[in-house]
């Protein structure tokens, strides 16, 4: 049997934004209800932390099954701020395999780099339905907090405003030009206005605090962020202080495993701090009903969807689907 294979511009002429955040939130009510099978992801350093060997980066093996496509897969994806940094290609490398989960044959091969992108973004956006809209699909107004004005910077705006009215975004990033250039692209994304900050403390503020950075400083203190805000601190370090996550009233995952041991609650975990017991729930149960924050206007979220290959799988799912009834792509019989 042959093997789809399609290249980042055929999987990008298959959706729209508003499509991956569909996906993502039927993916997530697959992991409240069960049907979604989902691993800790393998961590494979290539220099990112370790000594050896020397290339500051790292890859992830990530595979799920998901019940309502009723497709498995795997992506093979990482970040490389060494000799990738230094011939200009993106942060992302990213390719995601399909299989028929029946047979067992490999039905599709393509590019991850976009889709893990756009899955990035929308995971937000659906976490924020039922966090701040409490699962409405009123499209109400939000402000915003935004820390990195990169590729992860734009695509959290785009899937947000799917959702909701963006009011206003206060975005900083260590590159102000970074942080302009996002202010130009986003113009037409956001209604409100975009303020660019100067300083880190002038864009703690807002219904929402979205941290999208490679930083490894704790930038983000707890001092700075009002009662009634939930924050994402999504970077693969920790991003705000030790503070913020023990005082969070509520602390939401997407993936209770993976979030313990990568990210923002690695470190407070490894020192026994943070617990699974601290843990309120799953993004999953919140969309599946099994949960919901109530009223957290006294205090503060710390939302944590540091990233599942069941959102990649379950979009590359779609993508394969809609390729074929398009005729877009090749094929390779591999064997």
């Amino acid at each position: 049997m042959s093997t789809l294979l399609l290249s980042q511009d055929q999987v990008k002429e298959l959706f729209t934004m508003k499509d991956i955040v569909e996906i993502c939130e039927k993916t997530f009510q697959g992991f409240g209800e069960g049907t979604v099978i989902n691993p800790t992801k393998v961590n494979l350093d290539l220099g990112e932390t370790a000594a050896f060997p020397p290339y500051k980066g790292f890859m992830n093996a990530m595979p799920a099954y998901i019940g309502w496509t009723d497709i498995a897969g795997i992506k093979w994806a990482g970040g490389n701020l060494g000799e990738r940094k230094r011939l200009g290609l993106p942060y992302v490398t990213s390719l995601i395999m399909l299989i028929d989960p029946k047979v067992g044959n490999f039905i599709a091969v393509m590019d991850g780099a976009f889709i893990t992108n756009m899955r990035t973004g929308a995971q937000t956006a659906v976490a924020l339905k039922y966090i701040f809209n409490n699962g409405s699909s009123e499209k109400k107004p939000i402000k915003l907090g935004l820390y990195g004005a990169g590729m992860q910077g734009h695509t959290q705006t785009l899937a947000i405003s799917e959702l909701f009215d963006i009011e206003e975004v206060r975005v900083y990033d260590v590159m102000k030009a970074a942080a302009e250039k996002y202010k130009k692209d986003m113009k037409d994304v956001v209604k409100g206005e975009i303020v660019v900050c100067d300083t880190p403390k002038e864009a703690a503020k807002g219904d929402a605090i979205v941290c999208v950075t490679q930083s490894k400083d704790k930038f983000l203190l707890d001092k700075w962020v009002k009662p009634g805000t939930v924050i994402f601190p999504m970077g693969s370090y920790q991003e705000c202080d030790d503070a913020m996550l023990m005082n969070a009233d509520k602390i939401i995952v997407d993936h209770i495993g993976q979030c313990l041991h990568r990210g923002a609650l690695a470190e407070l975990s490894e020192q026994g701090k943070i617990t699974e017991d601290d843990i309120f729930g799953t993004i999953g149960e919140l969309a599946a009903g099994k949960l919901s924050v109530g009223d957290y206007s006294d205090g503060k979220i710390v939302c944590i969807p540091i990233g599942t290959g069941a959102m990649d799988i379950a979009v590359a799912s779609i993508a394969y689907k809609k390729a074929k009834e398009k005729g877009i792509g090749g094929t390779y019989s591999f064997v």
